[in-house]
C-alpha cells in the first residue's frame, strides 16, 4: 500500500522560490505534476514563471512535523506565534498548500498553516467545521462539505420514501462530523436511523450485520469511509452472504473499478452511489504515457532531504503502469485540478501577471494570495471557479450512480447546487433486487387513510395504528401522530380524513307541527275569551260562584298568557325567545295553580270545616285568604324568577353531542337558577291534589273538586310523558313536544274544569238554579250528619 504524499511546488522568480504544498496519491500526484506542466507551457497564465514541485510524504501524523516546520521556516527559523502580525511580514518558504486529502490531516497540519494565513486549498477534506473561518481563516477546499452530501443522500432516500435505514462511517474526525450532520438533517423528516456504527479494519463485520439483520434494515448507507475498508465491508457482505439489501455509497468508492465486477457482488442487493462528476481531464492520459516511458529520476520520491533534492515532472515515482493510473477512481480529478489552478490563478493576481509577463519587483506573501484566492473567479473547462465567504466552492455538482449488472457505475441522476432544477433521478434505469418494484424500507408499513400513527418505542417510524374517533380526523402532511378534532360546526365519522360541516336544525314557523301548536295556542287564548264573556254574562249563577267567581276570570286569563310561551319555542333561537319560552308558563301557571289550590280549598272548607271550625272559617272570609295565598305565590314566583334570570338566564344553545351531523337550535335553561321556580309550581300542585281528594266524597253531582283532581292527573300525566320523551329523544323535534306539554297543560284546566261549567249553562239551564245547588247541599247534610 502506498503512503500518502504530499509534495511542495516551488515557484521560480527572481532569486526568491516561494513553495506549494501538494498532498497526494499516485493518481494525484501525477495530475499535480501535469497540471503544473500545463499552467507552466502557459502563455495566458503567469507568464515567464516556472512552477516546481518538492514531495512531502504524510503518510504519519507524527513523523510528518520535522518536514512541515522545515516548510514553514524563515531562514531555518520558526517565528513565536505569539507575535502574528510580524510572522505575515517575513516570506516564509510556502506560500500556498494543496492537500491533504482527509480531514484527519487537515486537522493534524491546518493549524501550522492558519497562523500565517498560508493558503490550504484542499480537494478531498469534506468536514462542515472546516467552514468556521474563525479557526480556519486561510482554508479553502474544491469539493463540497459534509452538508452538501448528506443532502443528496437525503434526497435519496426521501425520493424513494425509505425511513428505517443504517449509517455506517469511519471513527476518525470525517466520519464522525457526517454522522452529527446526518442526524441534524433528518431532525425534522420522516427518516429514522435505526442504527450506527463507525467503523475500522478491526470491525467485526459479522456481528454488525447481525445487528442489522434483527432490527430488518433494508437500506444501509455507507459514506465517510475510505477506499479500503468500503472494500472490506462490500467483501465481508459477500462472504457472510448478506443479501437483499440497499446500498449507499459515498463518493470515496461509489466509482470503484474492481469492486462492481466481484463475483457474487449482485446478491448484496442493490448499489446506489453519490459521486463527483467525472471530467475528462485533456491531456492527462498523454501526459502519464510519457512519463511513464522515461526513466529519469526513476526512484521513489524524495522525502524532504537536507539536500532538498527535487523530483520534476519527468519522475517515474512508482512501478505501476500507465494504464493502471489512469484507471483509478476519477472521482477527484477535477478537484485535484482545480486547486492547482485556483493557487496559480491567485498567485497570477497576486503577481499582477499581465499578458506576457509579471510584475517582478512584487514581494509575495501567502496572506496576499489567500486575499486573491477568496475573490477568486475564472474558468476552467467549461466551469467557473469560484470560491463562497466559507471557503467552499460555488461550482459543482454531484452525480447519482448505480451499478449495474455489467459491472460499471451507471450514471442515473444528479444533485446541481446552483440551479433551480436541482435534484433528479431516473428510476426506471435502476435494475432492483426485487425485479422491478422499489424496495421498502419501513420499521412499521404505513398506516391506512383514516388511522393515525401512535409511536411504539424511541423511533417515530415505528409505530401502531389507530383509527380516528368520530368527531376526529387525521391530516397526514400535518401531522400523521395525532387526530384532530373537529370544529364544533363540523363532523366526521370514525376513520376519516376530513371534516363535514353538520347541518343545522330547528324548528321554523312553518313547519306542520308548528302551526297545529300554535293554532291551538290561538284557539285556546279564543276559548278563554268566549268563556269569559259567557261567565260574565251569567255571573250571578250558582255554576259561576262554585267555578270560583270572580277567581274564573284571573284562570282563565292567566291560562290566555301561559300560551304565549307557545310561540317562542319555533324559530331560531335567540336571548330574549328563550326567555319567553319559559317566562310566561312558569310566571301565570304559578297563579293557575295557586288559584285552584285555593278553589280546592274552599270546598273542602265548605262541607267539613265551616261546620267544625268556625272561626277559622270567618277569618278566611274576612280577609279574603284566598286572594292573599294568589297574591304570595304570584309574588314569590316573580321575585325567583327575577333573581334566577338575572343570575343566569336561559340562552341559545348548539347541541353538537347527541348528533354528531347535526347542530340542533335550542335554549339552555341553568337548572340550579330555575329549579326552586320548578319546586313551587310541582308544591303548588300537590297542595292543590290534596286538597282535591279530600272532597272525592262530596255530592255526586257537585263534582267540582272531582274535576280538578281529574285536571290534575292529566296534567302529571302530561309530564311524564314529556320527561320520558325527553330522556330517550333529543333531536329537534323535542322542542315541538315541549311545546305540546305545555298546550296540554293548558287544555287540561280549560277542557276538563270549565268546558263542563259552559256545557250547564248553555244546555242544562236546570242545573244553574239556586234550588238545585242548595238540594245538593242540604242532601249532603242529613248524610254527613247520620
Amino acid at each position: 500500500m502506498m503512503h500518502a504524499l504530499t509534495f511542495v511546488c516551488v515557484l521560480e522568480l527572481l532569486h526568491a522560490l516561494p513553495q506549494c504544498t501538494i498532498h497526494a496519491s499516485e493518481q494525484t500526484l501525477n495530475l499535480m505534476r501535469f497540471s503544473i506542466e500545463e499552467i507552466n507551457n502557459s502563455t495566458n497564465l503567469l507568464p515567464n514563471v516556472s512552477l516546481g514541485y518538492e514531495i512531502f510524504d504524510h503518510c504519519s501524523n507524527t513523523l510528518n512535523f520535522p518536514g512541515l516546520f522545515k516548510l514553514l521556516s524563515v531562514n531555518g527559523l520558526i517565528q513565536p506565534w505569539s507575535e502574528p502580525i510580524k510572522n505575515l511580514s517575513k516570506v516564509p518558504n510556502v506560500i500556498a498548500v494543496v492537500g491533504p486529502y482527509t480531514s484527519t490531516d487537515i486537522t493534524t497540519v491546518a493549524p501550522l498553516f492558519m497562523v500565517d494565513l498560508i493558503p490550504m486549498v484542499s480537494y478531498g477534506a469534506g468536514s462542515s467545521f472546516f467552514s468556521e473561518k474563525a479557526k480556519f481563516p486561510s482554508f479553502l477546499r474544491t469539493v463540497f462539505s459534509n452538508t452538501a452530501i448528506i443532502d443528496v443522500i437525503v434526497n435519496i432516500i426521501q425520493h424513494f420514501n425509505w425511513r428505517w435505514v443504517a449509517f455506517l462511517n469511519t471513527d476518525n474526525d470525517f466520519g464522525i462530523n457526517g454522522l452529527d450532520i446526518f442526524i441534524k438533517r433528518i431532525k425534522d423528516t420522516e427518516i429514522c436511523l435505526a442504527y450506527t456504527k463507525s467503523i475500522n479494519y478491526q470491525t467485526n463485520y459479522s456481528q454488525m450485520f447481525k445487528q442489522i439483520e434483527a432490527q430488518r434494515i433494508n437500506v444501509i448507507i455507507v459514506v465517510f469511509v475510505p477506499r479500503k475498508t468500503a472494500e472490506d465491508l462490500v467483501m465481508s457482505a459477500i462472504k457472510l452472504n448478506i443479501t437483499n439489501k440497499v446500498w449507499i455509497a459515498g463518493d470515496t468508492w461509489s466509482l470503484n473499478k474492481w469492486l462492481p465486477k466481484e463475483e457474487g457482488i449482485q446478491h448484496i442487493g442493490t448499489v446506489l452511489g453519490i459521486s463527483q462528476p467525472v471530467v475528462s481531464i485533456p491531456g492527462f492520459s498523454d501526459f502519464i504515457y510519457s512519463t511513464k516511458s522515461k526513466t529519469h529520476c526513476d526512484s521513489e520520491p524524495i522525502i524532504n532531504t537536507e539536500e532538498s533534492t527535487f523530483c520534476n515532472q519527468f519522475c517515474n515515482c512508482s512501478g505501476l503502469s500507465a494504464e493502471t493510473v489512469i484507471s483509478v477512481d476519477p472521482s477527484y480529478s477535477f478537484s485535484v485540478y482545480s486547486a492547482v489552478y485556483a493557487i496559480a490563478h491567485a498567485l497570477h493576481k497576486a503577481l499582477q501577471c499581465g499578458s506576457d509577463s509579471c510584475n517582478r519587483n512584487t514581494t509575495l506573501y501567502p496572506h496576499m494570495v489567500l486575499a486573491e484566492l477568496k475573490k477568486l473567479k475564472f474558468t476552467l473547462l467549461n466551469q467557473s471557479i469560484e470560491f463562497d465567504e466559507y471557503g467552499d466552492p460555488k461550482f459543482g455538482s454531484y452525480s447519482i450512480v448505480f451499478w449495474n449488472n455489467s459491472g460499471d457505475a451507471e450514471e442515473i441522476g444528479f444533485h446541481k447546487f446552483q440551479t433551480p432544477v436541482n435534484f433528479f433521478i431516473n428510476s426506471s434505469r435502476i435494475q432492483w433486487y426485487t425485479k422491478g418494484e422499489v424496495p421498502s424500507a419501513l420499521c412499521s408499513p404505513e398506516c391506512a387513510a383514516g388511522y393515525a400513527k401512535m409511536q411504539n418505542g424511541i423511533h417515530k417510524c415505528c409505530f401502531n395504528c389507530e383509527i380516528c374517533l368520530n368527531g376526529t380526523y387525521i391530516n397526514m402532511t400535518e401531522d400523521p401522530y395525532k387526530c384532530i378534532n373537529c370544529t364544533y360546526t363540523e363532523w366526521s365519522e370514525p376513520g376519516s380524513t376530513s371534516c363535514n360541516l353538520r347541518s343545522v336544525e330547528y324548528i321554523p314557523f312553518t313547519d306542520i307541527g308548528a302551526v297545529l301548536i300554535m293554532f291551538g295556542a290561538v284557539a285556546l287564548v279564543g276559548l278563554s275569551l268566549a268563556m269569559s264573556v259567557l261567565f260574565a254574562i251569567n255571573y250571578n249563577t250558582p255554576v259561576v260562584r262554585s267555578a270560583g267567581g270572580p277567581m274564573c276570570f284571573l284562570i282563565l286569563g292567566c291560562l290566555s298568557l301561559c300560551s304565549l310561551s307557545v310561540f317562542f319555542y319555533f324559530g331560531t333561537p335567540t336571548t330574549s325567545s328563550c326567555i319567553l319560552r319559559f317566562l310566561p308558563f312558569l310566571l301565570f301557571y304559578t297563579v293557575c295553580l295557586a288559584s285552584f289550590v285555593v278553589r280546592s280549598f274552599q270546598i273542602v272548607c265548605i262541607f267539613k270545616m265551616a261546620a267544625k271550625f268556625p272561626k277559622l272559617y270567618s277569618w278566611w272570609m274576612k280577609y279574603h285568604g284566598q286572594w292573599l295565598i294568589i297574591t304570595v305565590a304570584f309574588v314569590t314566583q316573580a321575585f325567583l324568577l327575577l333573581f334566577g334570570y338575572f343570575y343566569s338566564p336561559p340562552r341559545p344553545y348548539n347541541e353538537t353531542v347527541v348528533y354528531p351531523d347535526k347542530i340542533i337550535l335550542s335554549c339552555e335553561i341553568d337548572l340550579d337558577a330555575t329549579s326552586i321556580s320548578v319546586i313551587l309550581l310541582v308544591f303548588l300542585c300537590f297542595l292543590c291534589f290534596i286538597f282535591s281528594y279530600m272532597g272525592k266524597d262530596l255530592p255526586k253531582n257537585y263534582n267540582e273538586a272531582k274535576a280538578i283532581t281529574f285536571c290534575l292527573l292529566l296534567l302529571i300525566l302530561t309530564w311524564i310523558i314529556f320527561a320520558t320523551e325527553y330522556m330517550l329523544y333529543h333531536g329537534k323535534y323535542i322542542q315541538t313536544l315541549n311545546a305540546l306539554a305545555v298546550l296540554s297543560s293548558l287544555y287540561c284546566f280549560l277542557l276538563w274544569y270549565f268546558l263542563p261549567k259552559c256545557y250547564i249553562i248553555i244546555f242544562q239551564p236546570h242545573k244553574n238554579t239556586q234550588q238545585h245547588f242548595q238540594g245538593l247541599i242540604q242532601n249532603y247534610t242529613k248524610t254527613m250528619s247520620q
